[in-house]
């Protein structure tokens, strides 16, 4: 057989000697936020029987009776066709009830069920709880500045995505 000729082995970096850049590591952050998102709602599902997007517009519809899909819509900023299929497993899981708007037939008010309102008032296991913890050991102006860098970020991202 031939010599085989091999290349150096470059020495692996250090996490700490590895500056990726302001840019990188704000994104670097976002996707270990998303990621934690993604595992506490598995997590969630699995004790309460709801993912955290469910748990969301369960909370939302329980804080504001009688809401219009549409103004969840608006809340959470999400397209209607994507929350279109989020409303409707929990309408089939019993969680969420429309009932007709008295004032246009053609348009729904939401309503939690008995059920929904117990997931509704459920605090342990969720996602929310997570976030509530992590809230709460932080500095209001600090919480204040981070939900602005989020808004700008999400309003960036729409108009370049």
């Amino acid at each position: 057989m031939g010599e085989r000729h091999l290349r150096p082995v470059e020495p692996e970096h250090d996490a700490e000697q590895r500056e990726l850049g302001q840019v990188l590591e704000f994104m670097q952050a976002l996707w270990a936020v998303d990621h934690e998102l993604q595992s506490s709602s598995k997590r969630q599902e699995a004790t309460t029987g709801v993912t955290g997007p469910q748990r969301l517009v369960i909370r939302i519809v329980g804080r504001f009776p009688g809401i219009a899909a549409g103004q969840v819509s608006e809340i959470l900023h999400l397209h209607p066709s994507t929350l279109t299929g989020v409303l409707k497993r929990l309408e089939a899981h019993g969680l969420l009830e429309r009932r007709a708007d008295p004032a246009d037939a053609r348009r729904a008010r939401l309503a939690l069920t008995a059920q929904g309102r117990t997931i509704d008032s459920a605090r342990g296991g969720t996602v929310e709880a997570g976030v509530r913890r992590a809230l709460s050991k932080l500095p209001p102006r600090a919480v204040a500045a981070a939900r602005e860098v989020l808004e700008r970020l999400a309003s960036e991202l729409s108009r370049t995505g």
